[in-house]
């Protein structure tokens, strides 16, 4: 199948589907920017797909891709409140001590670890973004990308680097 046949699929699927799409993400994301985001990603997904010859229903395809990207959104959502409760709960710590220096020093380390595991614009974003202190709209003039696809590499890298780091810490 050629890609302008694939693509206009994808056209004729938006115009048909795009506000049913919206309502059934904007009800299980209660928000209307984030059930945007969403589609538009999940479309994104549709025009990059390998296999289009094996789905037998685009609509069907493109429901439950949103529905999975939705799910994976409301989970990034938890771990951050949880992060957030958990920060705004920490007991102060004596930033001097040599035990807090051995801490933060393996921290930078499995990040530099998690960090090598991303592809290598992700990583860059991240770095950018994160280490460096540039701001969205900088990241994406120097790597000629959308700040769009600046947050997505930045928020990909920091869900990683925040799993490999869970996987370290000792219950």
């Amino acid at each position: 199948m050629t890609l302008s046949v694939h693509v206009s699929d994808v056209e004729k699927l938006f115009r048909e589907q795009n506000r049913a799409l919206i309502a059934f993400l904007q009800c299980r994301l209660n928000s209307l920017s984030d059930a945007q985001e969403v589609a538009q990603e999940a479309y994104l997904r549709m025009l990059t797909m390998d296999n289009r010859e094996e789905v037998d229903s685009l609509r069907s395809y493109l429901f439950k891709v949103a529905g999975n990207l939705a799910i994976d959104r409301l989970r990034k959502r938890k771990v951050r409140s949880e992060f957030a409760v958990v920060q705004s709960q920490d007991e102060p710590v004596d930033e001097h001590s040599p035990a807090h220096h051995a801490v933060a020093v393996e921290q930078v380390a499995g990040v530099r670890r998690a960090l090598s595991e991303l592809p290598a614009k992700t990583a860059q974003a991240f770095v950018m973004h994160v280490i460096e202190g540039r701001d969205f709209s900088h990241v994406a003039q120097t790597m000629k990308l959308s700040e769009r696809m600046v947050r997505y590499h930045v928020a990909n890298a920091l869900a990683h680097c925040r799993a490999r780091v869970d996987e370290t810490e000792v219950p």
